[in-house]
């Protein structure tokens, strides 16, 4: 099937047709294969729809269940369950961690708190030395390795992305506190109250649901000409995004080797960083429920919502070598993650896929796909669908 032919599924309400129209050039203009994406207006869904190609070696169309891996979009979910616990009095985010995880004082990490986790404060942003890939997805010894290691910067100094370790760490506070996995607590805090098909650790029945993951084309090697013209500071991080052993790199891939993730074992383990798996619609539906209630459940009230999105890091990532802008584990508006409008908040994923709430429009929205692309500051499939919401709301 041509990109061009792809019959686009799914309905939206009156008034929303330019998000169908955005969606389905998607397909034809701009690369996807398979892909989804819902909205919700003041608690209520305004579009769902999906198309194209689920798995092509199987000969498997998108359905109106295909679940696909959103890599780290799986960070709002594992910060809205954080935020949930804080609200219980379960955790309690600006505590020093050591509290409950006294192992992890070694180093001179004993001032980390859980906020410095969800911010990208903490400072161990990959593993030293890099860590087998069947250990890290074992869980105890990824955790036990981070508890070892000595932070690459005093803790709440700076910021730099935690790519994947930002899972085991503060997953391992939250299991700390409450004697369940992060994906235990979002089936029984957010997935079940909702009824939403979003996972963290996939159960073996439904993995015939998820879409096949396609890798990234490779980029354009750049020209002599077009290197002299780069801004300053872009040459070195091409330089960094090229070599292996920088610490973007191994930030990004903090296990020899690399995980699969199209594999039963990724899908089935827990990465609350980086393994999500997910309907579009069903992380439009839990966005939707932290400002507001959907279907009588809310799942953040309004003081939560105020200390989860209050600005805890904002400028150069020693980690992405670019500006970013985080809340208490969720990215915020900003030009490296351009959302609907300046109090959106949520996350991206390696890819393309995004999931943000904005509670000045009372909008959730979600976008998952199979087709990757390498875009590092935002994607133009969804610059194009979040265009098109803006437009539906003017």
């Amino acid at each position: 099937m041509a990109a061009a032919d792809v019959t686009v599924e799914g309905r939206v309400a009156a008034g929303w047709e330019p998000v169908r129209e955005a969606f389905a050039a998607n397909f034809a203009e701009r690369g996807d294969v398979g892909a989804a994406c819902a909205v919700y207006l003041d608690g209520s869904p305004v579009v769902d729809l999906w198309g194209g190609v689920a798995d092509g070696r199987a000969g498997r169309d998108w359905s109106a269940d295909t679940m696909a891996l959103v890599y780290s979009t799986t960070k709002g979910l594992t910060a809205v369950v954080a935020h949930m616990l804080a609200a219980a009095g379960a955790v309690d985010l600006d505590a020093p961690v050591c509290d409950l995880w006294p192992e992890y004082s070694a180093g001179g990490k004993g001032a980390t708190t859980l906020r410095h986790m969800l911010a990208h404060r903490a400072g161990l942003p990959t593993f030293e030395p890099a860590l087998a890939s069947d250990q890290a997805l074992a869980w105890r010894p990824a955790v036990e390795a981070l508890a070892r290691q000595a932070p690459r910067w005093e803790p709440g100094s700076r910021h730099g992305y935690h790519a994947v370790t930002y899972g085991w760490l503060v997953g391992e506070v939250l299991r700390r506190a409450t004697g369940s996995t992060v994906g235990q607590l979002l089936a029984e805090h957010v997935g079940g109250p909702l009824g939403a098909d979003c996972f963290i650790g996939l159960p073996e029945h439904e993995e015939p649901r998820v879409a096949r993951l396609l890798a990234a084309p490779a980029p354009a090697v750049p020209g002599a000409a077009d290197l002299a013209e780069l801004p300053p500071g872009a040459l070195d991080r091409l330089a960094a995004y090229a070599d292996p052993a920088s610490l973007t790199m191994r930030a990004l891939n903090p296990t020899t080797p690399p995980f699969n993730f199209n594999s039963r074992e990724v899908h089935a383990a827990e990465l609350p960083a980086a393994n999500g798996v997910a309907t579009a619609r069903s992380l439009a539906r839990v966005y939707a429920a932290t400002i507001g209630a959907v279907d009588g459940v809310r799942l953040l009230d309004a003081a939560t919502l105020a200390d989860a999105t209050a600005e805890q890091s904002a400028g150069p990532d020693a980690v992405l070598l670019v500006p970013t802008r985080f809340g208490s584990g969720f990215q915020l508006a900003s030009e490296f993650s351009p959302l609907l409008g300046p109090a959106s908040f949520g996350h991206s994923g390696a890819g393309g896929s995004l999931a943000f709430a904005d509670p000045d429009a009372g909008v959730g929205f979600a976008y998952v796909m199979n087709q990757m692309q390498q875009n590092l500051s935002g994607d133009p499939r969804t610059a194009a669908l979040i265009g098109a919401v803006r437009a539906c709301l003017a």
